[in-house]
């Protein structure tokens, strides 16, 4: 299980607990604190990530800007790839396959699932996440399909001199 998971069984059944595992995933990835997102659901093989339409998120239009609704994308898929593969692999983002849909006007969720299920997790190989972000009427802003590029972690070495 990997450490992420842990966490967020640690923390999500309690008062503020998906808050808190929120902002220590922004602590952990700064990047993602401006979309200042909501861990709502994690499991191995899926994940479910908020944010609420905010001023930093905006384009000139007053709709959720396309990188703030992509970075929504990709921390769903990579916590939700994190919590899937075994502690024995690493993962890092590959390539990212982006459809926007409608204007995002409301707040956002995203929807992280394997493209496949059943991997093996014996070699290096891509692993393909597809995410759907849906508005408050639950209509699909922009459907991504993020590639992942997954490897056995390198066995380290006892360097005793």
């Amino acid at each position: 299980m990997s450490q992420a998971l842990k966490i967020w069984k640690t923390f999500h059944k309690k008062p503020g607990g998906k808050y808190i595992f929120s902002r220590l995933l922004c602590i952990k990835i700064p990047y993602f604190s401006s979309i200042s997102p909501l861990l709502e659901t994690l499991a191995p093989y899926y994940c479910e990530v908020s944010m609420k339409k905010h001023a930093a998120v905006l384009n000139h239009l007053d709709t959720i800007h396309a990188i703030a609704i992509c970075n929504l994308a990709e921390l769903a898929a990579g916590t939700m790839t994190d919590a899937s593969v075994p502690k024995t692999h690493s993962w890092i983002l590959k390539g990212m396959q982006v459809e926007y849909l409608k204007k995002a006007t409301t707040d956002l969720r995203a929807i992280a699932t394997p493209a496949k299920l059943n991997v093996e997790w014996h070699e290096i190989a891509e692993y393909q996440v597809n995410v759907e972000v849906l508005d408050m009427a639950q209509e699909t802003v922009c459907r991504a399909l993020i590639t992942m590029w997954v490897s056995p972690k390198k066995k380290k070495t006892n360097k005793r001199v």
